[in-house]
């Protein structure tokens, strides 16, 4: 957020936090938050750059293409084993795992 936004927000009585502050997480939780975006932005951007469909993901992980979109989401009933193993359906190594994170 710049900082003339940020001055007329305070301004006009608003309090600016982190999302960190405002769901009053601990530094494990957050980490765990960030690590699961992370890994499901790679995901959806390994996914669209080798030209693979949801469906065909779901196909050769067993599932239905739903439950990739909700995987891709980073939807809080989706484990991070589950987002791992959609990864590597697709071919990512454990070390371009590690880069990911």
């Amino acid at each position: 957020m710049n900082t003339e936004k940020r001055k007329r927000l305070e301004a006009a009585g608003m309090r600016i936090s982190t999302v960190k502050e405002f769901l009053d997480l601990d530094d494990v939780e957050m980490n765990l938050i960030e690590t699961k975006l992370a890994l499901t932005r790679a995901l959806r951007e390994k996914r669209t750059r080798k030209h693979v469909t949801q469906h065909a993901l779901a196909e050769r992980m067993k599932t239905s293409q739903s439950r990739v979109a909700l995987i891709e989401a980073g939807a809080p009933g989706v484990s991070l084993d589950l987002i791992v193993r959609a990864l590597f359906t697709l071919g990512v190594s454990r070390k371009d795992l590690a880069r990911a994170v």
